[in-house]
């Protein structure tokens, strides 16, 4: 997957998304997550909204200056703890941003490689409640036509075991 920018597309497709009975727009919302990035697929009526999202988490955080130059100066080394705390805060912003973007949803699909997507349900479950996450799956890297395909097929089959 590029990382280049972000990508937001919103076009018309048929699926069986549409109104709940209550008469409001059903919302669904799948995600491919890891510590790096995360792909958002938003399923609306007939509407599909994508949006790339960096986490721009830097797992080993590097000490200023360049380390051919000069001697190994002990003050200018982070802490373990203090290493690990801004990491795990780069890490919280990045999951409130991805929340941010699921606020609307009622059904939720999380999926990718890693911890990334254990990590988010626990943070989007202390956030949000009453959020209904319907799955979290394993799944390697995929292209975005294939993570929009997922969420897709996921929604759609969920859509016909509800109908019978």
């Amino acid at each position: 997957m590029k990382a280049d920018y972000p990508v937001i597309r919103m076009f018309s497709m048929n699926t069986k998304n549409g109104m709940d009975k209550g008469g409001t727009l059903e919302v669904e919302a799948g995600l491919w997550v890891d510590h790096r990035e995360a792909f958002v697929v938003v399923l609306s009526g007939t509407r599909e909204e994508t949006k790339r999202i960096p986490s721009n988490v830097e797992k080993q955080l590097r000490r200023a200056g360049d380390p051919a130059i000069g001697r190994f100066e002990y003050e200018e080394v982070p802490a373990d703890d203090s290493r690990e705390r801004a990491y795990t805060g780069y890490l919280a912003r990045y999951y409130d941003e991805i929340i941010a973007h699921l606020r609307d949803a009622r059904s939720i699909l999380i999926f990718g490689p890693g911890e990334a997507k254990g990590e988010l349900k626990k943070r989007f479950e202390k956030e949000r409640p009453g959020a209904h996450i319907v799955t979290m799956e394993t799944s390697d890297k995929m292209t975005e036509p294939q993570i929009v395909a997922h969420v897709r097929h996921h929604f759609d089959l969920d859509a016909a075991r509800q109908r019978t």
